[in-house]
């Protein structure tokens, strides 16, 4: 079964959701603690939470604002996983043990993947890896750092290589160029990340209707045989293009 992932993204206090990446184009949805309990009040299982401005200092900001968003999502039965600005294993162990269900390592992992691999071992199934890609003139997809102000020195393909065997909970991929703008899901991007990997696949950006979401339930590795295990939606939910209990049905409907 394929997860919804409710998304909140933090900048300057408030709950936004940026398109394509740029951070002057982001949308300001207000209190991000309101937001997350109407996804959690219309059954939403899990909380994507991204603080973006950690991200980009490399240092946590919305630390009280992510404890909070952890407290109301398990007082409803939910999960959360949180990125943004988590650059060492002290900060991983300092979020699990505060009670986050998985963190989501960006930045870190890609720079130093030994880091993401390490974490692993010592929280099973509870750290991700997440991949934010442009694509190049070529086509290959080239992952972005430091809050997407910056590529990285590898393609996605060498940088999956460096995961083999680490027992990840998931790698939470996502295409910029869709993100924020609802057109639909780079599909081309994720059939290719899941033909290079056999760890779980999340997929981001782009998503702005239910059928967007049937499309990727049938998303399927010829390489390894499986699916896309969960789907991050943050701006459709947020201005009520795609209703949260409709995307959690089609979700909970894929095989």
């Amino acid at each position: 079964m394929m997860d919804l992932l409710a998304a909140i993204d933090l900048m300057d206090g408030d709950a936004v959701r940026l398109v394509k990446g740029e951070f002057g184009q982001a949308a300001h949805f207000g209190d991000p603690v309101a937001v997350a309990a109407r996804f959690l009040e219309a059954g939403a299982p899990w909380l994507h939470v991204v603080d973006l401005d950690a991200a980009r200092a490399g240092l946590p900001v919305h630390r009280a604002t992510v404890l909070e968003l952890t407290d109301l999502a398990h007082r409803t039965g939910a999960r959360i996983e949180v990125g943004g600005g988590i650059r060492t294993a002290g900060d991983v162990d300092e979020l699990l043990d505060g009670g986050i269900d998985r963190v989501v390592l960006g930045t870190a992992a890609i720079e130093t993947p030994e880091l993401a691999c390490e974490c692993a071992r010592r929280h099973p199934e509870r750290v991700a890896v997440g991949i934010d890609y442009r694509r190049s003139g070529d086509g290959a997809l080239v992952p972005a750092v430091r809050g997407w102000s910056a590529n990285a020195g590898r393609d996605v393909a060498t940088l999956l290589a460096c995961f083999g065997g680490a027992p990840l909970a998931a790698i939470v991929v996502t295409g910029i160029e869709r993100d924020g703008t609802r057109t639909g899901p780079d599909l081309e991007g994720l059939a290719a990340v899941l033909e290079l990997t056999d760890l779980p696949v999340v997929a981001s950006g782009g998503v702005g209707s239910v059928e967007d979401l049937w499309t990727i339930t049938k998303l399927r590795s010829h390489a390894w045989g499986h699916g896309v295990t969960g789907v991050v939606v943050g701006r459709a939910l947020v201005d009520g293009t795609i209703d949260v209990r409709e995307a959690v049905a089609a979700c909970a409907a894929s095989v």
